[in-house]
């Protein structure tokens, strides 16, 4: 079996797994609780802050037949498959690659069209701020005449380039950056879990340097680890960052 990457085994699955991100969670959970969803979502954030993470957790919850306290069980067929990347209502779109206005029509026809497997069709579109000013003309006319039975979630690093028309049709949630004392404990917590040595300094050093991104603390973590042999020490984490040591 081909070796996974950290980020993408310890991926969040649930709202409760997502590090330094409280008041999205929260009020997503609450939504969801309340079946008060929206139609349509705006993720903003730096890098690595858990949008696509949660775009897919919040994917699995809406269809989910065993949600509890706005958490999906992660058991059942259709969470299973969300998980897996199987269901096809549940559908992921690079705008960096799929910009143009023939891309976004065509998901404007197919998002017609009543889910097959699922209770709603959701579409995650990430790096939005990258399609054309034609493609976001194209989104808007569906965001204006939102088909039943279908949930958008756009993402983004930079929301300054999405147009106000597509903004003020969506809810906005804005994903800050991670504390390193909070990417601190979730490395602490997936090492303890792995039986891998740590040292401390080590990983403050690397939280640091992660720059808020948790998706880059874990990339970096995964250097270290092969570096040193399934060993983080702190010469090793001050090799693979560049950093200097500062008497961590």
């Amino acid at each position: 079996m081909s070796y996974q990457a950290l980020y993408r085994v310890w991926r969040p699955q649930k709202f409760d797994d997502m590090v330094g991100q409280d008041v999205v969670t929260r009020t997503l959970k609450n939504a969801l609780i309340t079946e008060q969803t929206s139609h349509a979502y705006l993720f903003t954030g730096p890098r690595g802050t858990g949008k696509t993470s949660a775009a897919k957790i919040f994917a699995k919850a809406v269809n989910c037949h065993y949600l509890k306290d706005g958490e999906p069980c992660n058991e059942c067929v259709t969470c299973k498959a969300i998980t897996e990347g199987t269901l096809n209502d549940v559908i992921e779109i690079d705008a960096a690659s799929n910009n143009g206005v023939e891309e976004i029509r065509d998901i404007r026809d197919k998002a017609k069209y009543a889910p097959t497997e699922a209770d709603y069709k959701v579409y995650i579109v990430d790096e939005v701020h990258m399609l054309s000013t034609g493609a976001f003309n194209a989104l808007l006319k569906t965001l204006e005449e939102p088909p039943a039975n279908v949930i958008f979630i756009l993402a983004t690093t930079e929301p300054q380039k999405i147009p106000l028309t597509i903004i003020s049709r969506t809810q906005r949630f804005d994903f800050k950056r991670i504390t390193p004392a909070q990417s601190y404990d979730r490395m602490v917590y997936i090492l303890d879990q792995k039986g891998i040595q740590y040292d401390q300094k080590a990983l403050a050093i690397i939280a640091k340097a992660a720059e808020g991104g948790m998706r880059d603390a874990l990339s970096i973590l995964d250097q270290v680890i092969s570096f040193g042999n399934e060993e983080v020490t702190l010469d090793n984490a001050l090799l693979v960052t560049g950093s200097v040591n500062q008497n961590y």
